[in-house]
């Protein structure tokens, strides 16, 4: 471990003795008595002091007379200079003219200007914290193509008629090629798509039953629009693919060529008091088959047995006799064991492709071993993922898809496997294609601190600031450096349903204020959304509150550190309030947050969708973020909030870029913020422009934001109902 040392520049008027106070101190908890410990001087006049077995620190500088900056937080050694601009070195004069000559002229105002909010070229864009990402289900997103649309077993929607209306599959490649302007003019500069992969499962559309890494579903492609179209058709408008992957499990018929898992032909399922061939139900008659392939059945694998493989070719109806060759039961027999044709046997499976531990529940979802070696659910079957024959086929499989374009990765179920495991795996993806952007999917309901306390009753190690470490100290972040996998925020994501679902900021900063846990905060993913979980009490339900906490919510996440992501329909509170997933028996996915968003992106829908207050609200709020460096890169200071109101400092250094932020929520608030750089600051929201002499103060109205930026551009955008 190592000490903190901390050197400050004595400001005119100061007086002669300078001090730290410190708070909170890492990793051993130290708060000094009022008004610190003294600094020694030193020449051209810096103060340092070395505070002993602190390694990080929420501090502030002052002489005890009255004068001190604000809050400060710093997890290094640096040099505080006049303006409040941290330097991991002492900086020269040509770095800080004002700190050495107080009485110097200010540098020259840069007049506003207009600002270009396109993005930039794909081929100049290296730092994925440039990019704000659109996530989206794509075969519930937009149909291009009907002929591959495609009724899922379980779940079918009837009419009053009993017709069989909304396909599970039913968007495609061929509809998101056709709105990707739609995303463009939006703002969004990436789009995250639900894994592509070919998946076995009677509820699959959503990616994540894989079959065969090596095969795009052909639900998804057309002639015209495979795959490689898409990806080529998003980066002839600058947009960026990231493909979701998972790599802890594989669906409940094994692997196509790699691995089977024992079952019977599904056709020959006859449920209990029915009768083969008299099965009603929908596109599915006569039995339960696959209804689009001329075999009616749904597994197609060359490691099955001889005999599976034999019926699989043939006997389309399922009323040739069949013996079940581990009872010796004749099939087809109404209500005969659902397990042989649907579930597992764990003790049955490879042991080289997969674990025989059995299924997770109860405590194993708080425990690491159980959570790492189970099945996750019935048609999750969990990989041997420390096997290398299992590395080399995911591996191998991934990077035929790097290989054709892909952009960036996100992986699934994180916690699910050992962080030293899957950074094998998220190495040699990045070793294949150098500025590949992975982040991962740890969900957590709660703020995710493991053994750093929180009421946190998970260990350290299935949490997600853990895979962005390489430290092996549960509690000690800092024992080890940035693995490189950033993840997705569900820190912040959980303070939502006491804050902003509230109507306010309050509790945000105790989130916030822990940002040095993780390898690199600025490259985490936030969201108010997805496809799993809500951001309300129990999780459950899209965002349900006012639309005005909506709008807030989103000033907050555009304007922190992190990348931004919205989760398809949000920008016009689609399905608002309804489960995010299938909750009772009889469910449909039109019921959910799942349903089927295309209806509002029709050439007759279009206008309407993009009039409303969020989407533009979110196109404006894309447009600020891609136009101000800071806004995209660099960590927090000046922190603080106080329910109605919030404000904090974001100094990117290598590009210049310096911006001071206000937030407001539920009310109008005057931010008053001391200790800025001097100069004359633009509010890209209003364009109201404000000279700093070390304190800012302006006014938000409620539910907007305050974004004043050094020598900045000026207003940027047009104003909405809430940012104006």
């Amino acid at each position: 471990m190592t000490d903190l040392t901390l050197s400050f520049e004595r400001r005119p008027q100061w007086g002669k003795q300078l001090y730290v106070h410190c708070w909170d101190a890492r990793p051993n908890g130290l708060t000094t008595s009022w008004p610190g410990q003294p600094m020694e001087p030193g020449e051209d006049g810096w103060y340092h002091l070395r505070l002993v077995g602190v390694t990080a620190t929420q501090l502030v500088f002052t002489d005890g007379e009255g004068h001190q900056t604000p809050d400060l937080w710093r997890d290094r050694d640096g040099w505080l200079d006049r303006q409040d601009r941290w330097h991991d070195h002492q900086p020269t004069r040509a770095q800080h003219p004002q700190s050495q000559d107080p009485t110097a002229t200010p540098p020259p105002i840069t007049p506003a200007q207009v600002v270009d909010t396109a993005p930039r070229p794909l081929a100049q864009r290296h730092d994925f914290r440039e990019e704000t990402i659109y996530f989206l289900l794509t075969t519930r997103f937009y149909d291009g193509d009907p002929t591959n649309n495609f009724f899922c077993r379980d779940r079918i929607q009837f009419d009053a008629e009993g017709r069989a209306v909304d396909p599970h599959w039913r968007g495609d490649f061929k509809g998101l090629i056709q709105r990707l302007d739609y995303l463009r003019d939006l703002g969004f500069t990436a789009i995250w798509i639900t894994p592509p992969v070919e998946n076995r499962s009677g509820l699959d559309y959503h990616g994540y039953h894989p079959y065969d890494w090596t095969r795009i579903d052909p639900r998804l492609e057309s002639p015209d629009a495979t795959y490689q179209d898409l990806i080529d058709a998003a980066h002839a408008r600058d947009i960026k693919i990231i493909q979701d992957v998972v790599v802890n499990h594989s669906s409940q018929y094994g692997i196509r060529g790699q691995v089977h898992i024992d079952h019977l032909p599904i056709k020959y399922y006859v449920p209990q008091g029915a009768q083969q061939g008299q099965v009603d139900h929908g596109p599915y008659q006569g039995h339960l088959g696959n209804y689009a392939w001329p075999n009616r059945d749904d597994i197609d694998n060359p490691l099955a047995p001889e005999w599976f493989r034999e019926r699989h070719a043939r006997d389309p109806e399922g009323i040739e006799p069949l013996i079940d060759p581990k009872t010796g039961e004749t099939l087809p027999k109404p209500g005969y064991d659902p397990g042989r044709f649907f579930g597992i046997d764990p003790q049955d499976l490879d042991p080289h492709w997969y674990h025989q531990d059995g299924f997770i529940c109860g405590g194993d979802w708080e425990s690491a071993y159980p959570l790492q070696h189970k099945h996750l659910a019935g048609d999750c079957i969990d990989l041997a993922t420390e096997r290398q024959n299992v590395k080399d086929y995911l591996i191998n499989a991934i990077k035929r898809y790097l290989d054709m374009g892909v952009d960036a990765l996100r992986i699934d179920t994180v916690k699910h496997i050992e962080r030293e495991t899957l950074l094998e795996y998220i190495n040699a993806w990045k070793a294949h294609k150098p500025d590949l952007f992975v982040f991962g999917e740890n969900l957590v309901k709660g703020y995710g601190w493991g053994d750093l306390g929180g009421g946190d009753n998970g260990p350290s190690q299935i949490r997600p600031w853990w895979y962005t470490r390489l430290g092996s100290d549960p509690r000690d972040p800092e024992s080890g450096g940035d693995s490189g996998f950033p993840q997705l925020d569900f820190g912040l994501f959980s303070t939502f349903r006491d804050t902003v679902s509230k109507g306010t900021y309050e509790g945000t900063s105790q989130i916030l204020g822990m940002d040095w846990i993780y390898g690199d905060v600025t490259q985490l993913v936030t969201f108010l959304q997805n496809h799993d979980v809500g951001p309300d009490n129990d999780f459950k339900y899209r965002f349900k509150g006012e639309q005005w906490m909506a709008a807030a919510a989103y000033n907050l996440i555009w304007t922190v550190r992190g990348i931004p992501c919205l989760y398809f329909g949000e920008e016009i509170e689609f399905m608002k309030g309804a489960p995010q997933d299938v909750e009772g028996e009889r469910d449909t996915l039109h019921q959910t947050g799942r349903a089927y968003f295309g209806d509002h992106l029709t050439d007759e829908s279009l206008a309407e969708t993009q009039a409303h207050p969020i989407y533009r609200h979110i196109k404006r709020l894309n447009q600020i973020r891609r136009a101000i460096p800071a806004l995209q890169k660099a960590r927090l200071s000046h922190l603080a909030e106080w329910g109605h109101g919030m404000r904090f400092v974001r100094e990117d250094q290598p590009s210049g870029s310096y911006v001071v932020v206000g937030l407001a929520i539920g009310a109008s608030q005057e931010i008053g913020i001391d200790g800025v750089r001097p100069g004359l600051y633009r509010d890209a929201v209003t364009g109201h422009e404000l000279r700093s002499d070390g304190r800012l103060v302006f006014h938000v109205k409620a539910n907007s934001a305050g974004i004043y930026v050094l020598n900045g551009p000026g207003k940027i955008g047009e104003d909405g109902l809430y940012l104006r």
